[in-house]
Parts: structure tokens; C-alpha cells; sequence
């Protein structure tokens, strides 16, 4: 039966459409900056303690960084991916509320957060490439809780997003990359994890002619060097986390590729876990839109030590310097960001580099 709706409640519906409108433009115009500036101080605090040979200290430095710049941030957050159940971390663990206390009469939004830290520990443990502080944003129940569990994973770039299959045999699936790009086989470059898991893959993806990088840790930057054209690679393949699963499908839809993964699910805990999730189906293949479903989106990384994408934390007399790379889904906004950190004295000078 149709009923006629009050103009009070279509008063209340303009006014709740129109706080969402603010909301969703605060999300990604305003947090995107705040997120960048999260991940830097993580960097910098980390990567003062690079190449000491500490992985724990590493991160831990890097945490309390990310905690305290959190807290100054306008959002109601959610931390949906961390360091750990509530037991397991004293911060930036699963369920923890943060965000800046807000003004009477002000409603900041609520946002989910997935964060890393320092992805890439051992490597800026040992001042090896390609360690970064990252984290991904959205708004209520746009990323997936993960398990804290290994998860099969298969990352490509915008031209070959809806060509490849984590089922198909990795000479297959390289093939298929192949003739998207236009290029040989041998042309190709694969990143994967240096793991005795990944023998057989290895052996396969050398079989089938193309070239491969192996790396010690960091499958997320890897995940978005797949996705950027000019980097020189062109897959990622292989079992990692499944929590950096979900980071790098958020980056994934801010950059137009592709993930497909699917959890290992190997042990009891984890059979608990996922029935707990409502997740049924334990062989289901998650695409990027399945593991970061939100429709407003912010991606933030920056460089620890040098990498393919951003450079390492540079640090000189005056201050430092931190390249970041900041994405947002909705305006479709992909920023490389250099900021130089000025320390606080009165002759300080900027000097370009």
C-alpha cells in the first residue's frame, strides 16, 4: 500500500543525504592528507632505527607513531586490521577506537582502518629496499576482516584486470599477461616471496620462460609496482598474508588492478575464526572488490628505505625528507608527495635535492 511520506521526514532524508554528502567529502578530501601525514611520521620514526638489526623495535617504533598521529585525526575510526587481537598488541589492534576527540555540536565520520606499521620489518631491520609505513581507509564496512592468515594471491595490473585465474596454472595465467601487454612471456617480470612454500611456483613460472624477482618480504609494495606501468613488473604470485591481502585490494581499486585471493585455511583457530566471519564457502576467490568493497576509498603509504615506488626517508641537517604516495577511489586522485620536515630553529633553510 502506498502511503505519503511527511515533509518532515523528507526534511530529516534531505538532511541525513546531506550530512553523508560532507561526511563522504571529508572521507577523501580532507582524511587523505591527514592519512599521509599518519604514515609519515611512522616512516620517519622507523627509519631511524634502520639497519640496526631489531625487527621488533622496528615496528614498534613505528606503531606508537601511527598511534599517537592517529589520535589528532578528525574521524571516528575503527582499527578493522592491525597489529593483532586486543590481547596480542597494546595498540592499533583489532576493534581499537581512534581519532580526535570532536567539538560539541560536530560528528566526524566513522571510518575503518587497515594498517601495516612497517611492512617490511626484516627490511628495514637490515636497510634493505622497499620497506614502508602504509594504511587503508573507508567508511563503515568498507574492507574485510581478515583472519590473521596466510592467503593465495594473484595481483596484475589494469590491462590484464578480468584475463587471469588463481585457479589456472601460472604458465596459463602468464600467458594471458602476455598477450594483454602485448609482449613475450619472456618479456615478463613475476615478484614472489623467497619461501620454500613457493618451490613449486617458482620452478613453473621458470619453466614457462618468464623472469622472476624474488623478494625476502613486502608482497604489498609489490602488489601496487604490478599495478603501475613503468615499474618493470607485471605479477605478483604466491601465498602472503591475507591482512596485506586487503590492503593491497584497497590500492588496487584506487589504481584500476586486480587481486584474486583466497584464504588458507589450515588449522582449527582459524575454521573457528571464519565461521565466526559467516564466511562459508573457505574455497571462495575474493576479488578486489570483495576484499575492499567500500565506494569511498584512501590508500597511504610512504618509503622507509628506498624502493621501486617511493624513495626511503632521507634524513639531512635542517630536517627530512619523505616521498608518499596518497590514493583516493571516488575523485580518482593518485598523488606522489615529497615533504620535507623542517626541524623548528631560526636559521633553518629549504634546499632543493
Amino acid at each position: 500500500m502506498a502511503t505519503e511520506t511527511k515533509p518532515e521526514f523528507k526534511n530529516h532524508a534531505k538532511k541525513d543525504a546531506a550530512t553523508h554528502a560532507v561526511f563522504t567529502k571529508h572521507l577523501e578530501f580532507e582524511l587523505a592528507l591527514e592519512f599521509m601525514r599518519v604514515v609519515e611520521e611512522a616512516a620517519i620514526a622507523s627509519a631511524k632505527t634502520m639497519g640496526q638489526g631489531d625487527r621488533k623495535h622496528s615496528d614498534h617504533v613505528a606503531t606508537e607513531a601511527m598511534r599517537r598521529v592517529m589520535d589528532t585525526v578528525p574521524m571516528r575510526g575503527t582499527i578493522v586490521i592491525g597489529e593483532g587481537e586486543r590481547d596480542e598488541a597494546p595498540m592499533l589492534y583489532i576493534g581499537e577506537k581512534v581519532g580526535a576527540a570532536p567539538p560539541q555540536g560536530v560528528d566526524f565520520p566513522e571510518v575503518d582502518i587497515a594498517v601495516d606499521p612497517l611492512e617490511g620489518t626484516n627490511l628495514c631491520a637490515t636497510g634493505s629496499a622497499n620497506a614502508i609505513t602504509v594504511l587503508a581507509a573507508s567508511e563503515r564496512g568498507g574492507l574485510l576482516h581478515a583472519p590473521d592468515c596466510y592467503m593465495e594471491k594473484l595481483v596484475v595490473g589494469p590491462s590484464c584486470k578480468g584475463k587471469v585465474d588463481l585457479d589456472a596454472p601460472a604458465k596459463d595465467n602468464l600467458q594471458a599477461i602476455a598477450k594483454a601487454l602485448d609482449r613475450d612471456v619472456e618479456d615478463l617480470v613475476v615478484i614472489v616471496l623467497d619461501r620454500p612454500r613457493h618451490e613449486k611456483l617458482i620452478s613453473d613460472i621458470r619453466a614457462a620462460g618468464a623472469r622472476i624477482k624474488l623478494i625476502g618480504d613486502g608482497d604489498l609494495s609489490a602488489g601496487i609496482a604490478a599495478a603501475v606501468i613503468g615499474t618493470g613488473v607485471h605479477a605478483v604470485m604466491g601465498t602472503g598474508g591475507a591482512p596485506e591481502g586487503v590492503i593491497t585490494a584497497a590500492a588496487m581499486r584506487c589504481l584500476n588492478g586486480e587481486i584474486q585471493a583466497r584464504l588458507v585455511i589450515d588449522r582449527p583457530e582459524l575454521e573457528a575464526r571464519i565461521a565466526k566471519m559467516g564466511i562459508t564457502d573457505k574455497k571462495k576467490i575474493y576479488r578486489s572488490e570483495d576484499l575492499a568493497p567500500g565506494k569511498h576509498i584512501i590508500f597511504a603509504a610512504t618509503g622507509v628505505t628506498e624502493g621501486s615506488l617511493m624513495r626511503g626517508v632521507r634524513f639531512f641537517g635542517e630536517g627530512t625528507r619523505t616521498s608518499s604516495i596518497v590514493m583516493t577511489l571516488e575523485t580518482g586522485a593518485v598523488r606522489f608527495v615529497e615533504s620535507i620536515h623542517l626541524e623548528k630553529r631560526p636559521d633553518v633553510k629549504v634546499r632543493f635535492f
